[in-house]
């Protein structure tokens, strides 16, 4: 079981890498479409379409890998304050409550939604020859499935912290560094920070 749920997580890191490249190809495909419109006046009408398919591709495959990582936003005014049994309490109750059911309507509505497309052969009616648009939306349950197994490992893990009082590890992946962490991996003291920035002002002061 333990393998499985590991199995499911790796995967999911997987996918939210893999989909992570939206990122970078948007910005060069943005800027490049920038410059072809400014520089050479020769703007493409598929771009807009191509833009908004990139972001929504990106957005809607990254959910499960965010769930993962523990990386959605949550209201964390008293849940962190609460010991690890009882926000394994309250997280379980809202999986079962609200995400679960949520995502299961996604997943039905995204499929039927994704085969009229798929037998309509539907291209964007943003321009007059527009992309086709049924691959993206094909996306829509395909991330809503991704969603429900990494929801399953999610309450598999609020079990376990019920049982053993305490949260069990994630799979590992590369996550933000907040300033205290930086500090403490490079062994620089609010002292040191102080005494350079008086050296880059001194500098300053004498050009």
């Amino acid at each position: 079981m333990k393998r499985v749920l590991h199995r499911i997580d790796q995967v999911n890191t997987w996918i939210g890498q893999l989909f992570g490249w939206c990122a970078l190809i948007l910005t060069l495909f943005v800027t490049y479409e920038v410059f072809s419109r400014y520089v050479f006046k020769n703007p493409h009408a598929w771009s807009f379409d191509v833009m908004n398919m990139l972001y929504g591709a990106l957005f809607m495959m990254a959910g499960a890998y965010t769930l993962g990582k523990d990386g959605h936003v949550r209201g964390d005014v008293l849940y962190g304050f609460f010991p690890p049994r009882v926000q394994a309490l309250l997280d379980l109750i809202l999986y079962i409550l609200f995400f679960f059911p949520g995502v299961i309507a996604l997943v039905w509505a995204g499929y039927n939604y994704a085969s009229e497309s798929f037998a309509i052969n539907e291209h964007s009616t943003i321009t007059a020859d527009g992309p086709p648009i049924y691959p993206f939306k094909a996306i829509i349950p395909i991330a809503g499935f991704a969603l429900i197994m990494q929801g399953i490992v999610e309450v598999v893990r609020c079990v376990q912290c019920l049982r053993d009082g305490d949260w069990p590890s994630r799979e590992i992946d590369v996550e933000e560094v907040d300033v205290d962490k930086l500090k403490d991996m490079v062994n620089v003291t609010d002292a040191d920070i102080q005494e350079a920035d008086q050296y880059i002002a001194r500098k300053g002061d004498k050009a």
